[in-house]
Parts: C-alpha cells; structure tokens; sequence
C-alpha cells in the first residue's frame, strides 16, 4: 500500500531525513525540533550529566546534519538511526571522560609526595650527626684538623694546608686517611 502525497507523509521523520541528506535546512529544523527532546534523553541516560548531556545533544544533531546521506531507510527508521548516532557520541564522551579522570588519578599518584614524620626525620639526622661526631673523635687531631677545614668549611686541600701552614701534600695524605678511617668507622657503626 502507497503512503499518501499529503503532508503527514512528507513531514514524518524518514521523509524529513531524507530531505535533510539532499540539504535541504528546513527539513532538518522541523527534524530538529521532532527529535531534540529524545537526542537529549539518550544521552542524558548514558552520561547521568544534564550539561554534558546538552553538549552531546548538539554535537549528535551536527552530525545528523552532516551524515544524514548514510541514513538507509531500508534498515530502520529515522527515530531510530538518529537515537543511534546520539548514543554512539554520548558513549564516546563518557568514555573521553573516564580516560580523562583515569590520566588524572595517575598523574595524581606519580606527583603525589609521600608524608614525612618531621620529629623522626630530626631524630634519624640526630642520630647520623651524633654518628659522624663519634666517628671523628676516633681520628687524630691532624686527620681531624684537615677533614674539618675540607668538609665542614669548605676549603679545598690546598687552601686547608695554607690556613694549616702545612704542605699541600701532607694535608692531603692526612684527608685521605682520615677519610678511610671515618668510612670504616662509619660502616661498623651502622
């Protein structure tokens, strides 16, 4: 049986779609206004966000615009082919969103500094310092004179032996044993 010619036939929304794939603006308006309301809900169901749902409806509808020449009436309706797209970008933007959360939630965890106990932090440096002290006790006053000046005043060997009136190069013998024996020391202790 024929569809009749009137006007019901050729504004229902297979016609109305089929109008839209030759371009035609005004088919689409009336389309428009016939299905925004359902484009809405689909999305609104997948996403469980009323503005994110509002950005899909619109985007689905653009893309009804622009790719209502792959709407095969032969394969279902025009409600149905136009719900379909709303659904895929709605899945897609839902999507797009869990990835956006989980990249954040990783980012959040590789950044995220861990907690440091400031007393036991003071008491570990304590320790080590009290450490060290017993350990440079342990030197000769020499050893002791030469890894002061280096270490704690910074100078290099050379500006110790000038400030020790000592040759450079005892200084420097003096450092490097007294060095080998705080390591030792060191190394019993812990």
């Amino acid at each position: 049986m024929r569809q009749p010619q009137g006007a019901g036939a050729r504004d229902g929304p297979d016609a109305l779609l089929l109008r839209v794939a030759a371009g035609d603006q005004r088919a689409f308006e009336l389309l428009y206004d016939r299905v925004v309301v359902l484009v809405h809900a689909a999305a609104r169901d997948v996403l469980d966000d009323d503005a994110q749902a509002e950005e899909v409806t619109q985007e689905a509808l653009v893309e009804v615009w622009r790719t209502a020449a792959r709407y095969r009436p032969e394969r279902g309706g025009a409600i149905g082919w136009v719900l379909t797209v709303a659904h895929r970008r709605a899945v897609d933007r839902l999507r797009s969103v869990r990835a956006a959360r989980a990249r954040e939630l990783r980012f959040a965890a590789r950044s995220h500094q861990i907690a440091h106990d400031s007393v036991v932090e003071a008491v570990l440096i304590r320790g080590e310092h009290c450490e060290v002290r017993g350990c440079l006790a342990g030197l000769t006053a020499l050893q002791r004179e030469a890894v002061a000046l280096t270490y704690y005043c910074g100078l290099d060997y050379r500006e110790a032996a000038h400030r020790l009136a000592a040759p450079a190069a005892t200084v420097k013998t003096r450092l490097r044993d007294g060095l080998i024996r705080l390591r030792d020391c060191l190394l019993t202790v812990r």
